[in-house]
């Protein structure tokens, strides 16, 4: 292991250029776990009552009520795009490239990277972001920020907040698993009801956002084509592998000078075809991002 890490760190040292491209695992890793002890802290309620055990399933149960759904997800987003991750990982993943010339390429939706002190012009979220809403329909490829309609959601169903924006119920409270009819988001455009802006059919809003952090990100891809970059894969997995993975593989096979390093904690694998060039990491990516650094 400890070879490894010192061939990683060699591999950063020499580096023109570190592309980050990170899946679900790196968060999992920086303790957003959908399941568990941050599940029975917010939803036991809803698990008593629809009997999901996560917040995965939880974003997919058919609600009967607009009402039911969004005290769901005010709460879902909240604790998954408000509050702070409960471990550095993130931030220390930003003190291993801050000083390097570097890009995010992310399905992540929970805004970490940004919270943590990534450039927002170097970084692409592909798959949507939980602090906005899009409409329904949609009329148009807009977005719209959702911080306070959330804050007003989980106010009416009885929680509170701390001074760093963690979500807590006050003792002897029970919370409401509904949200006021008035707080049911409708798009600004067109009046038909708004939903998250998460890429899970086609209804997708591309924002200008998203369309400008599509072009930086080809542009950063075209200008380092040829030079000594490292594809740094973490916590990616098979759901939508041609993203990330798939792609880091064809773009270090395609430069010579490139060379690919994944963190997973499922057993990671390089193809033959660059596997000289590769280094594969097993384990837990916060441990190994920390070990990193030293």
């Amino acid at each position: 292991m400890e070879k490894k890490l010192e061939a990683v760190r060699e591999s950063i040292r020499q580096a023109e250029a570190v592309i980050i491209g990170a899946g679900a695992g790196l968060s999992t890793a920086a303790g957003f776990v959908y399941s568990g002890e941050r599940f029975e802290a917010y939803f036991s309620d809803f698990e008593r009552k629809y009997g999901f055990r996560d917040m995965y399933q939880g974003g997919f149960y058919p609600y009967a009520t607009q009402e039911e759904l969004w005290a769901f997800w005010s709460r879902n987003i909240w604790i998954n795009r408000y509050m702070d991750a409960p471990k550095s990982t993130y931030d220390d993943l930003y003190r291993l490239v801050k000083d390097r010339d570097y890009f995010v390429l992310t399905t992540n939706v929970d805004h970490c990277f940004q919270k943590a002190g990534f450039d927002k012009r170097r970084l692409f979220y592909t798959q949507g972001d939980y602090g906005l809403f899009q409409c329904s329909k949609p009329c148009c490829q807009r977005t719209w920020d959702n911080r306070e309609t959330v804050r007003k959601m989980l106010l009416s169903q009885g929680f509170m907040f701390e001074a760093n924006d963690r979500l807590y119920l006050p003792a002897g409270r029970t919370a409401a698993m509904t949200v006021p009819t008035e707080l049911l988001p409708r798009c600004p455009n067109c009046g038909r009801p708004l939903m998250m802006n998460l890429r899970s059919d086609d209804r997708f809003v591309e924002d200008e956002g998203w369309q400008n952090a599509a072009v930086e990100y080809e542009a950063w891809v075209t200008a380092h084509q040829r030079l000594r970059v490292v594809y740094l894969e973490i916590g990616v997995g098979y759901n939508t592998p041609g993203i990330i993975k798939y792609n880091f593989w064809q773009q270090v096979y395609q430069n010579g000078n490139a060379s690919y390093v994944c963190l997973n904690m499922e057993a990671p694998q390089a193809p033959a075809q660059i596997r000289d060039r590769s280094i594969v990491i097993s384990g837990d990516s916060a441990r190994i991002i920390r070990e990193l650094l030293q």
